[in-house]
């Protein structure tokens, strides 16, 4: 559908226009004209489905441009998500001069209070920070219209319920809300019944939800095998841009140690680096300045980059949900992409719970040889040579060039030449600290059996209290806990099984 079909102002579609969007997503198209009517809409649909839109291009176009006061709220679960709504907004509403803040856990308050001076009509924020400055008096709510609840399982998962419940009962009694989720468990239904008046369900079609333009594949692999594993498939496949998927910050830490030991041009994000260096790192991946990006669910929320290429799921996530927000960052505006979810033995279970809630059966991958991968390393070596001929300026190199000739022979120099600039993925040897495994269920086909649908979604009840009590000291933060849970000292055992290795590149733990 057009978007001069869903009944927004010109001054809105010279945005969209500008933008460079063209034809509304289905969230879009079903949501923006019940949001422009004033109803309540609850939309199921995972982040990267253009619902940033949905309830933004309406809640531009009802703004009041004389009123000086905050009139929509927006609740995103992390930092990244909040930054990037606020941006996304202000690109929107640009041709209508709205003004739209950003307050998030773990950067300077002062510095945010002095800008909400300024009265902004759009307030985005992390639900900690949000509720600070409403119990400083920094902020009021009292003429807000609109309020959004952005990836509302997200929050729930990371302790927030209270916290939104208590920013709510700030806002007047007369407002629309919005809430968007990519699932709906009985703790959302519940903020739905108790602050919404008879909500609209917008619901996307799992098939829409799974990303038809995703080839998605898995490798089974031991533990120990995984990163060098890894490390061949991105040689072979060469992506444009990578996310690679670790499930806690220290394995975040130690992948991304261990691929730029072997020279490749990767940096991790998680909640334990400063915010000026989680966006740096972001703002490089975004521009092209890194190839590969390693990440933890929580830092890579609603992160929204053109041109991903692959995603590499390290560790398979415990929830099922966290995969489809996981692949959602490749297949985007119509291109393609490609997932490798790597799974131990006894994780199978978890790849048959995954498959049920996407209603895809995932490929299993061959694993390339150490051959395969090197002749994709010569590829990737005589691509850039090319691309080193094609940009010239090699001029000044000619007479060393020469002399050099007259030494040796050319295939000689060339070999040379490839052996400096080719990665050799099995050169430095790489040591990752294991991690303690997800607890095992056994269905009615075992825990290795690919059929076993009876898994019991997201791991048992006592180890998602951990994961919510983890969080919860974080909440005030903007949700920077990333489920670290370090395991045990037995637990870690040696990833080379060869023994004895000399030079061995060794990854400690800070």
């Amino acid at each position: 559908m057009k978007f001069d079909q869903l009944g927004l102002s010109e001054p809105i579609l010279k945005a969209i226009k500008r933008a460079g969007f063209e034809e509304a997503t289905p969230i879009q198209s079903e949501t923006i004209p019940l949001v422009l009517e004033g109803k309540d809409v609850i939309g199921q649909a995972q982040t990267g489905t253009g619902k940033t839109a949905a309830f933004g291009l309406p809640m531009l176009q009802k703004l009041d441009k004389n009123a000086r006061s905050v009139q929509a709220l927006v609740i995103s679960p992390t930092r990244e998500l909040a930054i990037q709504t606020q941006e996304e907004l202000f690109r929107l509403g640009r041709d209508e001069k709205a003004k739209v803040q950003v307050v998030y856990g773990g950067a300077d308050i002062s510095r945010q209070i002095r800008a909400l001076k300024q009265v902004p009509a759009i307030l985005v924020g992390t639900p900690g920070r949000l509720l600070d400055h409403i119990k400083r008096g920094t902020v009021k709510l009292n003429e807000v219209h609109t309020v959004v609840l952005d990836e509302a399982d997200e929050m729930l998962d990371m302790g927030f319920v209270e916290d939104i419940e208590s920013i709510l009962k700030n806002v007047p009694n007369e407002h629309q809300t919005l809430l968007f989720s990519a699932t709906m468990p009985k703790p959302i239904q519940r903020i739905g019944e108790k602050f919404m008046q008879d909500p609209v369900v917008v619901k996307i079609k799992t098939k829409e939800l799974t990303a038809d333009l995703i080839d998605q594949y898995f490798v089974r692999a031991k533990e120990f095998e995984k990163f060098d594993v890894m490390t061949r498939l991105i040689d072979v496949q060469d992506p444009d841009l990578a996310i690679v998927f670790g499930r806690t910050k220290r394995r975040v830490d130690e992948v991304t140690r261990g691929l730029q030991a072997r020279g490749y041009n990767a940096e991790g994000i998680h909640g334990d680096l400063s915010q000026q260096k989680r966006m740096s790192v972001l703002k490089q991946f975004k521009a092209g300045k890194l190839d590969i990006l390693v990440a933890t669910d929580v830092a890579a929320r609603g992160l929204d980059v053109s041109g991903v290429s692959h995603v590499y799921n390290f560790d398979i996530p415990q929830d099922p949900e966290s995969y489809v927000h996981r692949i959602g960052r490749t297949g985007r505006a119509g291109n393609s992409g490609m997932s490798v979810t790597f799974v131990t033995p006894n994780e199978m279970g978890y790849l048959s719970t995954i498959e049920s809630l996407t209603n895809k059966k995932m490929t299993p991958l061959r694993p390339p040889s150490d051959s395969e991968a090197f002749k994709g390393q010569l590829t990737a070596a005589t691509t850039q040579i090319d691309k080193m001929i094609t940009d010239g300026e090699l001029d000044k190199y000619n007479d060393a060039a020469e002399k050099l000739l007259e030494q040796y022979e050319a295939v000689d120099l060339v070999s040379a030449f490839l052996k400096e600039i080719a990665k050799d993925s099995s050169s430095v040897p790489v040591k990752l600290t294991s991690e303690r495994p997800l607890p095992f269920r056994r269905g009615n086909g075992g825990g290795g059996n690919r059929g076993n649908r009876n898994f019991k979604r997201g791991g048992d009840r006592n180890d998602r209290r951990r994961r919510q009590s983890n969080t919860q000291n974080d909440r005030r933060n903007g949700g920077r806990n990333d489920n670290n849970s370090r395991g045990n000292s037995s637990d870690r055992r040696r990833s080379d099984n060869k023994g004895g290795a000399r030079h061995e590149f060794v990854i400690k733990k800070k």
